[in-house]
């Protein structure tokens, strides 16, 4: 079996993760209960920062182990099969550095030797092919310290792919790349995408672009939402406005509601922002056709509101509760009673 083949059958997920939950040594619970399946294809976890995501990328490559639950790459499981799944495996972690006093293609070349690749002729070609790939060609005899941050990624993209893994995963990928490389590094993963599975995390609703297959929303360590971007834009329809109004209502606006984006145009302020609440001007109307971002925004906005809710009415006192003067440990007997 070589390491592109998955374990068992073409059927097998690339990627499963069942009850997946881990608590640190402080006790800080990262992930609770985490259930999530990607098949081929660009898979984008959005989430914002603290959510558990990075902890969930490196739990999937064997890095730490997890509390409880089960996860397999290919079939095969992180805690058991270890080097199965690292065979499986590419990952462009967020920080990619270490190699600045070497030049490009001889990282790539030792990384390809390090995972088995001991043909010099084979590992050559497969490092050229791998630098034309991402674009980097041009600066293969260049040192890493003399790249832009944009290439940087883009050679840790190739060192994640040199092995030729059926699996890429890839963490936080454009934090700090400029637009022009941002568009750059969207258009790679859609490339990438076709023949493998990515796992890109981010908290940039815009890293995720038209070619992702399937979102999953992480949030305070659970998957709240797993679907296609189409499901997504859905649940905000009717949802998102767009305001054209004063400078001073604008202000005023959008210290009442999640505001998407802001523009000035002849002196008037131009807003779109996610509501439910119907004390809107005249002059809102809806947006028929949401974004990506204005669907998440909306999403978590609904989440929000039924979480305070939630704790609300938690909090509210019932039968045999003190308001006043509570006494913790009498309070902290009952809970465990």
């Amino acid at each position: 079996m070589t390491s592109t083949q998955l374990h068992n059958s073409t059927s097998t997920p690339a990627i499963e993760v069942k009850g997946l939950r881990h608590t640190y040594p402080s006790g800080h619970t990262a992930l609770d209960g985490v259930n999530l399946t990607c098949g081929v294809g660009l898979f984008g976890l959005l989430g914002p920062n603290g959510a558990g995501k990075s902890t969930l990328m490196r739990i999937i490559c064997t890095l730490i182990e997890p509390s409880e639950g089960q996860v397999r790459v290919g079939g095969y499981d992180v805690t058991r099969e270890r080097r199965r799944v690292r065979e499986m495996l590419g990952y462009l972690p967020q920080d990619f550095g270490g190699w600045r006093l070497h030049r490009v293609e001889e990282v790539l070349d030792t990384l390809a030797q390090l995972s088995g690749m001991l043909e010099k002729k084979k590992r050559r070609a497969r490092v050229a092919e791998v630098l034309h790939q991402v674009g980097l060609s041009d600066v293969a005899h260049r040192k890493v310290k003399k790249l832009s941050g944009g290439m940087v990624r883009r050679l840790g993209v190739a060192q994640a792919l040199v092995h030729e893994p059926k699996v890429l995963v890839v963490d936080e990928p454009t934090v700090g790349l400029d637009p022009e490389e941002r568009i750059r590094f969207r258009k790679l993963m859609a490339d990438i995408g076709r023949e493998r599975t990515i796992l890109l995390s981010t908290h940039i609703v815009a890293d995720l672009g038209a070619a992702c297959k399937e979102i999953a929303l992480l949030d305070g360590g659970q998957i709240v939402f797993q679907g296609p971007p189409p499901e997504l834009l859905a649940l905000a329809k009717g949802r998102v406005f767009e305001i054209t109004t004063s400078s001073a209502e604008a202000e005023a606006l959008e210290s009442r509601h999640e505001v998407v984006s802001r523009s000035i145009a002849n002196g008037k302020v131009t807003l779109r922002c996610v509501s439910e609440d119907r004390e809107l001007p005249p002059s809102a109307t809806v947006v028929e056709e949401p974004t990506l971002e204005e669907s998440y925004m909306a999403f978590m906005a609904e989440r929000g509101r039924t979480t305070a809710a939630r704790q609300d009415d938690e909090h509210l006192p019932g039968d045999g509760d003190q308001v006043e003067g509570v006494d913790p440990a009498a309070a902290e007997n009952r809970q465990a009673g």
